[in-house]
């Protein structure tokens, strides 16, 4: 057993995690999210947190992870089609949030991008999470920072 390790953190995940370097990024998917395709196209892992919101994986993951202070933007999130931008997203607004919990510069560290360049970016990923959240656009990457 371990102390202080949220329970949404599968022990498969905590390994990649811990296995992951500075700048390396991770993608943590919405149910819609073709994760497993994804993270195949270059052959890394794919871990599944059945069950689980996107954000409480991100909350989760950035109570162990701290994000990269050498960039400006170590968050991406997918941005909304063309024919999505009337739609709604208070997701992005909980990302937001989670991220503020864990780092000072808040929602300055979120660039919004592209759905192909995200599927681009995702591909080279170090591992890809697959969840159950069923919001709209809720797929984010999360880059490594250092201690």
């Amino acid at each position: 057993m371990l102390k202080n390790v949220p329970d949404v953190i599968t022990p498969e995940l905590l390994k990649i995690l811990d296995e992951m370097g500075h700048g390396d990024r991770i993608v943590i998917g919405d149910c819609n999210f073709p994760a497993q395709s994804i993270a195949a196209a270059k052959g890394h892992a794919c871990v599944r947190c059945d069950g689980h919101r996107a954000t409480e994986i991100v909350d989760a993951i950035l109570q162990l992870m701290p994000l990269d202070n050498f960039v400006e933007k170590p968050v991406m999130i997918m941005d909304k089609m063309e024919k999505d931008r009337d739609l709604e997203t208070p997701v992005w607004d909980e990302f937001e949030n989670i991220i503020g919990k864990y780092d000072k510069r808040g929602k300055e560290t979120v660039e919004f991008v592209d759905r192909f360049r995200f599927y681009d970016v995702a591909k080279d990923a170090y591992a890809v999470v697959s969840s159950s959240e069923h919001a709209f656009y809720a797929c984010i990457i999360l880059q490594k920072g250092c201690l």
